[in-house]
């Protein structure tokens, strides 16, 4: 398994869960795989709820394009794609870069593209977007071309005007700074049938809303861009206000979500202090799955969410599947509420009056 790991406290001092039986959340179903449920769509989604996390980076594109698939074939135009670039041992190197993030998305993304084309026969044209100049050239010199296979082109959202041959362009780095606006300069590919937009921040997203809005019957892909946290930063002065949750990004659907979570907690009996982790995965029509992490990079499917769960929420479902194995103790509402606080979403988790569901379904 590729996912992020740690050594699992718990694995050691519960010799006896294995045997403890959860039916309602536990037991595996013989469920047909994607090719026999292809036409059966309450086969298909029945497949997808029990779905697993992927065990290799192969397994996980070709799982991530037949997700996109199947949810562009639904109508669905704004879709989100989130997992982990790169290894987990990579990730926690201390010499690891921004770049060479973005490097593995762009790799990433090429062949997520390869799917889309060569799935229309040749006729889907995709582009791959960086938010500004500046960062494609640097994309494209490390490739060598920006054109990495047929009918797929990699460009930037910002484009200069005809004729700018600036190396330089103070504008656009002053508008993704101060997230005013693109001022124009974001521009719709008329023979493109689907964007794939990488590394954006916070700032830039609404570049990707003016696209939309230019070309609004073609489908966008937010590419590992990190909602969640980049969501976490509206209302922040500089950055867009907590609206755009609202007005855009509550439409983004997650077609193929996999992000993992680690947790501690103390305890009054030995070992003391238990680490735990799990992910949340979704794999589109499937459930939004809640999976504990049982070691050795093999995961166990605590339920099944058609909601998608807060934050706060998964990680109550976590700890509850370790109270029903004994890990945990059980504890009163005082102490409970000591650890939770009153609180346990973030602002854009909650229900909004003029927010869509579709980020949550």
């Amino acid at each position: 398994m590729f996912l992020p790991s740690t050594c699992v406290a718990w694995t050691s001092t519960t010799r006896g869960a294995s045997s403890i039986h959860h039916s309602k959340t536990t037991r595996l179903f013989n469920v047909p795989p994607p090719s026999a449920a292809a036409d059966d769509p309450v086969a298909l989604k029945t497949y997808a709820n029990r779905e697993k996390p992927p065990a290799s980076f192969y397994e996980l594109q070709i799982n991530c394009a037949r997700a996109a698939k199947l949810a562009m074939a639904d109508g669905h135009l704004l879709l989100e794609i989130e997992f982990p670039p790169l290894a987990a041992k990579v990730l926690e190197m201390d010499d690891v870069s921004a770049y060479d993030v973005a490097a593995a998305n762009l790799e990433l993304a090429i062949d997520f593209s390869k799917n889309l084309v060569q799935d229309g026969g040749g006729r889907n044209k995709v582009a791959i977007l960086f938010p500004d100049e500046a960062e494609l050239d640097i994309a494209a010199e490390k490739i060598g071309t920006r054109r990495p296979h047929p009918n797929i082109e990699i460009s930037s959202l910002r484009k200069s005007k005809e004729g700018d041959d600036r190396l330089f362009k103070p504008e656009q780095v002053f508008l993704s700074l101060f997230g005013g606006g693109s001022g124009g300069t974001v521009q719709k590919m008329d023979d493109v049938d689907v964007y794939v937009c990488l590394v954006a921040s916070a700032q830039e997203l609404p570049d990707i809303e003016e696209l939309h809005m230019l070309d609004p019957t073609k489908t966008i892909f937010f590419y590992n861009l990190k909602l969640d946290v980049l969501r976490g930063d509206l209302g922040a002065p500089a950055f867009p206000g907590k609206d755009f949750q609202d007005r855009f990004l509550s439409k983004v659907k997650p077609v193929y979500y996999l992000r993992t979570r680690q947790y501690t907690r103390n305890t009054p009996n030995p070992p003391f202090m238990v680490n735990y982790q799990g992910c949340l995965f979704r794999s589109y029509p499937g459930q939004f799955q809640t999976l504990l992490d049982t070691g050795m990079g093999s995961y166990r499917r605590v339920l099944g969410n058609d909601i998608r769960p807060a934050l706060g929420e998964f990680k109550e479902q976590l700890t509850q599947a370790l109270r029903e194995e004994g890990v945990i103790a059980e504890e009163g509402n005082a102490l409970k509420f000591l650890r939770t606080g009153y609180k346990t979403t973030t602002w854009w988790e909650e229900e909004r009056e003029n927010a869509s569901d579709a980020w949550r379904t």
